[in-house]
């Protein structure tokens, strides 16, 4: 079965090398497996890396460099879908690395019968100071991310959606390509459209691959924010491709704003419970978040960095929701292109 392994980067030239190594050590038939870069424009060495591959004695089926000019990641995917030959599509951050065996599983995997798999999807870092294990902590604690089966299930299940899943073509043909409107929640949106369609996500443990955590707590903040930023404006587009724990950090900033306002008029219980539940149950998952391991001083900001995640996500979410309005009227109504060979 001839795999279509595609990465869309932008200005990912400093991981790039790395990925690319792990792909050239894969297991699986290098014959059978077409690398397809998109580059979105990149101002470092990002396009460069790709085109060494590509120019190189490889011995794979082919490498292909392609261009994004619009940037975000639902058009670099429908770039990449609408040129690959692949029997199985198989997409991967940047930012990511993968084991020897990671095609080979994901291709086995399918040829059971399924038609949309992967694996645990595991955050790492790149260096072992006391900070970055801290924030690693607060990426990947349940309190921190969420709580998505692919981080944490550890039996082979049907779950609700995958990271760097693998993808028969059919499952393309059939429910289209990704809505370029969306930067950000372009997973949720399609993935809905996929269960929809009477598709199923099956995760097996034995499919792992590997995130590089973001280095600095101001990118997770930003991160948060644009996360909730877009889950407010996707629900102008597809409401039902959101679970409620989506909605928890905006529920949570609203509490806050009626606290803090009630308090301005002498009515303090509400903001005190809110606060005291909430800081109670914050201080619990630090204490279960870091059990076993070596104490690190920093550890003690887990419950303020936990907190500052939760508000910038819902001040996004809220955010996005009061720009909804603006946003769909500017944007021009987009039929997710047919992926039809």
């Amino acid at each position: 079965m001839l795999v279509s392994f595609i990465v869309v980067a932008l200005n990912a030239g400093d991981k790039l090398n790395s990925l690319i190594e792990d792909i050239k050590k894969q297991d699986y038939d290098h014959g059978n497996i077409e690398v397809i870069f998109v580059d979105g424009n990149s101002t470092d060495n990002t396009k460069e890396v790709m085109t060494c591959l590509q120019n190189s004695s490889h011995d794979f089926n082919r490498v292909c460099v392609l261009d994004n000019p619009k940037k975000t990641l639902p058009c670099g995917w429908n770039i990449a879908l609408k040129e690959s030959k692949g029997d199985i599509i198989l997409r991967v951050d940047a930012h990511s690395s993968i084991p020897t065996n990671f095609i080979k599983n994901n291709v086995e995997c399918l040829k059971t019968g399924e038609k949309i798999v992967g694996g645990h999807r595991i955050s790492i870092i790149d260096e072992k100071s006391s900070w970055q294990k801290t924030l690693l902590i607060a990426e990947t604690s349940l309190f921190g991310s969420g709580i998505a089966s692919y981080r944490r299930t550890k039996e082979k299940n049907y779950v609700s959606t995958l990271a760097h899943a693998a993808y028969s073509i059919e499952v393309f043909q059939k429910v289209g390509g990704y809505d370029e409107r969306l930067a950000r929640t372009e997973d949720n949106e399609i993935h809905y459209r996929m269960k929809v369609a009477g598709y199923k996500f099956l995760l097996n443990p034995k499919i792992q691959s590997f995130h590089h955590a973001r280095n600095t707590f101001s990118k997770m903040l930003k991160q948060k924010f644009l996360n909730g930023y877009w889950i407010g404006l996707t629900l102008g587009i597809s409401p039902k491709c959101f679970s409620t724990y989506h909605f928890v950090p905006l529920l949570f900033v609203l509490a806050i704003i009626f606290g803090i306002g009630l308090g301005l008029y002498g009515i303090t219980l509400p903001i005190t419970v809110l606060a005291s539940i909430y800081f109670s149950f914050n201080i619990l998952n630090t204490a279960a978040s870091t059990l076993g391991k070596k104490f690190e001083v920093s550890y003690l900001l887990l419950p303020f960095l936990f907190l500052l995640l939760h508000v910038y996500y819902g001040i996004g979410t809220l955010w996005g929701i009061i720009k909804l309005p603006l946003w769909k009227e500017k944007s021009v109504k987009f039929e997710p292109p047919n992926i039809i060979r």
